[in-house]
């Protein structure tokens, strides 16, 4: 099958550092690679992909150093290539929201678009009823939630390479872990505030980006000044593995509904149980007494740190394996577009058997 991946050019593929829908979008094109097909993925310059990489620009947006610069603008540049050279393809797998929907109508049944962030925004779900032929992938059925109307294929949850991340040899567990951003809705300071609870230290493994920099000093920079919390800033991958995999815990204490949350399988990969707050994707991803402990409440996140002997870390890394290895999210939207090719199909068959039967009413 040619599968063409349509990346968005803030980071590039995979990331750096911190990045979530690049880093999935490498992860498929290269295992669906291993699994024979041909993908070339349309992203920045300074991607890295088993597939066949059409540079769209340079270097990714977020780290490119000139300070003035048209996001709009290179992801339109971007857009035309790939309408340009479409014919080349069976399938158009788009990773940047609704933003091809105005320039890909006429194809967008060979389209599949993955949708990677929070839906219920102001305005989406008008935008998405614009636009009702565009298949979508969700990546949890419960971002589906706001948008139940819209033109769902299936949902494919993310996946990461196996060898990726590993556990250690003799896990320390020594303290608890927060990864990933600092925002309001990440709730940092509740990790703080659990980890102080639970008598534990805390390590902060975390990106801070502009628009959360007053959020940072006012709230968090003050909170990190207390006994037995550290702060490491961004990490990148080589150093996941020793940061998740020596953690008694990656705490996940969100109070948004995230549409997925990378973070926690990637704890789960390195062995490591998740203590999760009831919110959004969680129930889909974390299983409950098993790769961790689902949590709706400070005196519960507590109490699930005291339960974390009762987890089995091997058992933990099997549940990866089995449910959230790359090849299995590969697999997922390979059979997606096997429907989409069938549904293609059926209507052209349908079309035909239209006109025939005309043919024949009009003799």
């Amino acid at each position: 099958m040619r599968i063409a991946h349509i990346a968005p050019l803030y980071e590039a593929v995979p990331p750096r550092l911190y990045g979530g829908t690049e880093r999935i979008v490498a992860y498929l094109a290269d295992a669906q690679v291993q699994l024979g097909h041909e993908v070339t993925v349309f992203a920045s310059g300074d991607s890295r992909t088993r597939a066949r990489l059409v540079a769209c620009r340079d270097q990714a947006l977020r780290l490119d150093p000139e300070p003035l610069k048209s996001d709009v603008a290179a992801h339109l540049a971007m857009l035309h290539e790939v309408r340009r050279r479409a014919d080349e393809f069976d399938v158009l797998h788009f990773h940047v929201d609704l933003l091809h929907f105005p320039m890909f109508e006429d194809l967008a049944g060979r389209t599949v678009t993955t949708l990677h962030g929070r839906l219920d925004l102001a305005g989406l779900a008008q935008a998405y009823r614009l636009w009702p032929r565009y298949p979508l992938v969700s990546i949890s059925d419960q971002q589906r939630q706001p948008l139940r109307f819209a033109s769902w294929l299936g949902t494919v949850h993310h996946g990461l390479p196996e060898d990726l991340l590993q556990p250690p040899e003799s896990p320390r567990g020594d303290y608890l872990a927060f990864l990933g951003r600092i925002s309001p809705e990440k709730r940092p300071d509740r990790a703080i505030d659990i980890a102080a609870r639970a008598g534990m230290p805390l390590r902060m493994a975390a990106k801070v980006d502009a628009a959360d920099a007053v959020y940072f000093h006012d709230c968090i920079e003050p909170m990190l000044e207390a006994e037995g919390v550290e702060f490491i800033g961004e990490i990148d991958d080589a150093h996941k593995s020793g940061f998740l995999g020596h953690a008694a815990a990656l705490l996940f204490p969100i109070d948004w509904p995230e549409p997925f949350g990378l973070v926690m399988i990637e704890a789960m990969a390195c062995g490591t149980p998740v203590i999760a707050w009831d919110h959004g994707s969680v129930r889909e991803v974390v299983e409950h007494g098993v790769t961790g402990f689902i949590v709706a409440s400070m005196e519960e996140a507590v109490a699930a740190v005291e339960r974390l002997p009762e987890l089995d870390r091997a058992a933990i890394r099997r549940v990866f394996e089995r449910r959230f290895s790359s090849t299995v999210m590969a697999r997922g939207y390979l059979d997606l577009y096997r429907r989409l090719a069938t549904r293609a199909t059926e209507a052209a068959n349908d079309a035909v058997a239209g006109d025939g039967d005309a043919f024949v009413r009009r003799a």
